[in-house]
């Protein structure tokens, strides 16, 4: 039986519909991540799971219980949101017992619950600290423990990571992940930002103008696209139409494909012949820009030394193994 079930979820505003006939599934201490770009639905489905936002039809059944009816204080979500909404007058230990005040839990019971979420989000020194005194990330662990400490049944966080540079995104988004796995937390992350999808996730749901377009591992959804937009938003795929793509390989072609960037090589033996247009340096990757018969493709590969590096116009041979074309619709 699953932890989580969305059944038939519908949710309109002034008559536009956000998105219908919602259908998933999630199971207890699965770490699920709505994935999409701006505007696709993900953070008004958070809002109606947290019950910020009500739903026009449908059930979120959560271990049994459908938490449409329950207000929010009722639902006991955690939930943690891009904005930090400390309150600037309470410490940081008074932040994080917030929660537990509401819920009347003695003095005793708080100080030690308090003390335990702010050594799991390593804030234990920082206790009596304001958060004008605090560094943005440190401000997003005490949200999180805050939103830790009352024991949820579940977490959602949507996009707690957004306005955080990339060191320290980076750095929180293991330690969100670390502190889930280690209480078996059922989690449920909101971004638009492909690389926290895949390497915070246990499965992603990709969404696209209200509707769960594709669902699966990060493997999954990276190597096997099911449409040119689940292509185009996951990675940086080369998008041909058949016409194009029968050019390039010189025989016929009957739909659309996909080829992932690093699934084409600068081959010695290749038999496809091409031309450097540009490069671009990524670190640990360069990016060319490749013409071949007529065709502009962008390949990756891996920067093991400058030495390596080929000028614009220089001809290349490429090698693309059948394997590597996915068709998509």
């Amino acid at each position: 039986m699953s932890f989580i079930s969305i059944e038939n979820l519908q949710k309109t505003y002034s008559g536009t519909p956000v998105f219908s006939d919602i259908q998933c599934h999630i199971a207890k201490g699965e770490f699920i991540t709505l994935l999409g770009p701006s505007g696709c639905g993900k953070s008004t489905l958070l809002r109606c799971i947290a019950g910020l936002t009500p739903v026009d039809q449908g059930r979120i059944l959560l271990d049994g219980q459908d938490l449409v009816p329950l207000s929010p204080q009722k639902r006991q979500i955690g939930m943690v949101f891009q904005s930090y909404a400390l309150f600037p007058n309470m410490t940081v230990a008074q932040n994080v017992a917030f929660g537990l005040r509401m819920q009347k839990v003695s003095a005793a019971d708080s100080q030690q619950r308090v003390d335990e979420m702010l050594r799991l989000v390593e804030l234990q020194d920082f206790a009596k600290r304001y958060p004008h005194q605090l560094s943005g990330g440190q401000c997003q662990r005490v949200a999180l423990a805050r939103s830790l400490v009352t024991r949820p049944r579940l977490l959602l966080l949507d996009e707690p990571l957004s306005a955080l540079d990339a060191r320290i995104r980076k750095h929180l988004r293991e330690q969100i992940r670390a502190i889930q796995r280690e209480l078996g937390l059922t989690t449920i992350f909101v971004t638009h930002d492909q690389e926290e999808a895949l390497t915070m996730s246990d499965r992603i749901f990709l969404m696209n103008k209200g509707r769960i377009v594709q669902s699966g591992d990060a493997e999954t959804l990276y190597t096997a696209p099911v449409d040119a937009f689940a292509a185009g938003f996951i990675g940086n795929y080369n998008l041909l139409e058949a016409d194009v793509a029968s050019r390039l390989l010189q025989r016929p072609v009957a739909s659309r494909i996909a080829i992932r960037p690093e699934a084409i090589e600068l081959h010695a033996e290749g038999t496809l012949q091409g031309r450097i247009r540009s490069h671009s340096l990524l670190g640990n990757v360069i990016r060319y820009r490749v013409e071949a018969n007529g065709v502009d493709l962008v390949v990756d590969v891996l920067n093991r030394s400058a030495d390596d590096l080929r000028a614009e116009g220089s001809p290349v041979s490429l090698k693309i193994e059948p394997t590597a074309l996915c068709p998509v619709s």
